[in-house]
């Protein structure tokens, strides 16, 4: 059977997003899909996998476009957007997120609908929660 495919990305931008995947992938289990250089050291464009899901990332730009875009970091902590990771092992992940010296802004814990989940700041500020619900399998 072939694994699902998303066809929802998130996108991200981040100052140093060479650093940002080398924490994603290890932290969260992403797997680098491609990774495209662009000048000056920076990363034109990254897909990121995880399970049946992707994400897109590069570096900040200082475009028309680019200027649209700020971190949260930039923004005194507020942010438009987070991601839901879905995870086996949520203790694991968060076990490796506290090690790699995360933000953790939601404990783990278990919830009334079955999952074991944690929220957590990745070093630009930006959320990930990461849990075991999977809303594709759960029983309504």
């Amino acid at each position: 059977m072939s694994e699902s495919k998303s066809t929802i990305m998130p996108t991200l931008r981040y100052r140093d997003a060479r650093a940002a995947i080398d924490c994603l992938c290890e932290v969260f289990g992403f797997e680098r899909h491609v990774v495209y250089e662009g000048p000056n050291g920076t990363i034109g464009h990254a897909e990121l996998k995880l399970g049946g899901g992707m994400i897109m990332l590069g570096s900040g730009k200082d475009d028309e476009y680019g200027r649209g875009f700020k971190s949260p970091q930039e923004l005194g902590g507020v942010e438009t957007r987070s991601a839901y990771i879905i995870v086996p092992d949520a203790y694991a992940v968060h076990a490796r997120a506290v090690a790699a010296g995360g933000t953790i802004v939601r404990p783990l814990q278990n919830t009334e609908y079955g999952s074991r989940e944690f929220s957590v700041k990745d070093p630009e500020g930006h959320s990930w929660s990461v849990g075991t619900y999977n809303p594709w399998t759960a029983q309504a």
